[in-house]
């Protein structure tokens, strides 16, 4: 039996018409409608929207939060944000965990998370991503953070360094940097040298994993070796290169003396 069913989000209609069944993240975990469902209003947490149109035939959404409705007559999504499962872009979460991979390969474990937050639409879903730094602030205690300098112009890399500061107020933070068009890199306070075996070996990494960043006119090998090269003049190192972060703000815990 199908029962009517309309999936909208701030920005547009994205599902409207008779369904079977819906599988969603709800308040309590994952939450199964069918038709002839008790009423029901809950708030939706990130994830899939699975929608059964008739056996055989189904829609996966992604929604980053909203409410979840049902009534005798009709069952509504409302989402913060939402997408269709094919404008996901695979190949740059793919690369988010490829790059990982790379680059904590002798780490003595990792976790990786590919969230589904639409690309460069952060600032109109915060509350969504703001919810998510509230439950991985739950989940993890770290020793240190890195997350984009503050100062970054592009929208997404603000909100999230911004979510940071107000998620974790007693962890070390340090912001890095991405040379890009818009011209926002600072003066960073905290560096560390690096040779340049390891300098080589950074970019290498970055353009073996960001394949769909190729077309982008800063995106060369140029552009990092000379930013990593200027760095390494501001701070004197040795090996000629440096990775430098924004440290504003840094506790320092002095060891007791108990000596005369």
């Amino acid at each position: 039996m199908q029962f009517p069913l309309r999936v909208v989000s701030v920005e547009r209609s994205l599902f409207e018409g008779d369904v079977e069944f819906i599988e969603a993240n709800g308040a309590d975990g994952e939450l199964g409608v069918l038709a002839r469902h008790a009423p029901l209003m809950t708030v939706l947490k990130p994830g899939p929207l699975k929608i059964r149109i008739t056996e055989g035939n189904e829609q996966i959404l992604f929604v980053g939060g909203g409410f979840l409705e049902v009534l005798p007559d009709r069952v509504t999504v409302l989402a913060d944000v939402a997408e269709h499962a094919d404008e996901i872009s695979v190949e740059r979460a793919e690369e988010a965990r490829r790059s990982a991979a790379l680059f904590l390969r002798c780490a003595a474990g990792a976790k990786v998370v590919v969230k589904q937050f639409r690309d460069g639409f952060f600032p109109y879903v915060g509350a969504s991503v703001k919810d998510y730094f509230e439950e991985l602030k739950r989940e993890v205690l770290p020793d240190v953070i890195f997350t984009h300098y503050r100062g970054d112009r592009h929208q997404d890399h603000r909100l999230v360094s911004d979510l940071t500061w107000n998620t974790f107020r007693d962890h070390l933070i340090l912001e890095y940097e991405v040379p890009k068009y818009d011209g926002d890199l600072g003066s960073p306070n905290c560096y560390v040298p690096l040779d340049e075996r390891t300098c080589g070996e950074k970019i290498r990494h970055v353009l073996a994993a960001f394949a769909s960043q190729r077309d982008r006119r800063w995106f060369a090998e140029e552009t990092f070796r000379g930013l990593m090269r200027l760095r390494g003049i501001e701070c004197a190192a040795p090996g000629g290169y440096a990775e430098a972060f924004y440290a504003h703000k840094l506790v320092v815990g002095p060891d007791r003396c108990d000596g005369p």
